[in-house]
């Protein structure tokens, strides 16, 4: 039987994880609405330890990493649950579409600016016309020749912030796979993130929710907490201790593309040229920003 190349598999689930990141987009638009970012980030991470814990007793994989990844570990967990909040917060008060595009067009061009300060190098000549293709594409998906006002609009903040955080956060879970298995840090990592949550949590509007019998939220809970996070990221986080923080956020180049592909699919919306477009450049930049 021929071999597979790991490399290969990786590259696909990682184009999984990001269609997958691509359909969340609207989904945890509808989940914001039933409460603050807090409430909706406890039962998320809630159902995230749980189901994730239940993976990783099947896969037998050991909880313990090594002390000297605490560090590292509470950091990551702390910077997840502040992506939490500016996430949903600028769900609720920004552009879900437009903000979607400039998280996820300005997070690789981010993550590749902070490893050349932390490594002190410059990005290769096919990994900066990537970065450059990356960014043509988000400034298509945005329209912005006749679209200006999206960056003017305050909830839009929430999204740019998110952008920052999670491109550090990336650096950090980097590095996990040098204090024990990838994925027992980054179970550790959302115990920690819900830890945080914890104390900003408003446990009455929380006991509430728990009695809703609204399929809408119990729906996209399950979505935005397993299917997202448990199975999309973690394989993201997975990938940034296989192949780097840099190349790994290179492939959200393609979220935005999915999500408006899904969005014509599923809810009927309109998909425009220069849609396609920014899809196919974003495309083009992670080939090429992984070129070897």
């Amino acid at each position: 039987m021929p071999k597979v190349d790991k490399g290969i598999n990786l590259t696909a689930a990682l184009i999984i994880s990001m269609i997958i990141w691509g359909i969340s987009w609207p989904s945890n638009k509808v989940l914001a609405s039933f409460g603050t970012p807090f409430n909706i980030g406890f039962f998320r991470y809630g159902f995230v330890v749980v189901s994730f814990l239940f993976v990783l007793i099947f896969f037998k994989t050991k909880l313990l990493i090594s002390k000297n990844g605490i560090p590292f570990l509470v950091i990551a967990g702390i910077l997840m649950a502040s992506y939490n909040y500016t996430f949903l917060a600028g769900l609720k008060n920004g552009s879900p579409g437009a903000g979607g595009i400039l998280v996820t067009t300005l997070n690789p061009v981010m993550a590749y600016g902070i490893g050349m300060l932390i490594d002190w190098k410059r990005p290769g000549k096919n990994e900066f016309i990537g970065l450059m293709f990356g960014v043509v594409a988000g400034l298509s998906l945005l329209k912005v020749w006749g679209n200006k006002a999206v960056f003017a609009e305050p909830g839009n903040l929430y999204f740019l912030i998110s952008a920052l955080i999670w491109a550090v956060m990336s650096k950090f879970t980097s590095k996990s796979a040098k204090y024990g298995s990838p994925f027992a840090f980054t179970w550790w990592m959302y115990v920690v993130t819900l830890i945080c949550l914890l104390p900003f949590c408003e446990f009455t509007e929380i006991g509430e929710l728990t009695q809703t019998t609204d399929i809408r939220f119990w729906g996209n809970v399950l979505y935005s907490s397993v299917i997202t996070v448990t199975v999309a990221t973690t394989t993201y986080f997975f990938a940034t201790s296989k192949i780097g923080a840099e190349k790994a956020s290179s492939f959200i180049f393609i979220v935005p593309f999915s999500a408006a592909v899904f969005s014509f699919a599923i809810l009927g919306e309109k998909l425009e040229i220069h849609t396609i477009i920014g899809g196919l450049l974003g495309i083009v930049a992670v080939y090429m920003i992984n070129k070897k």
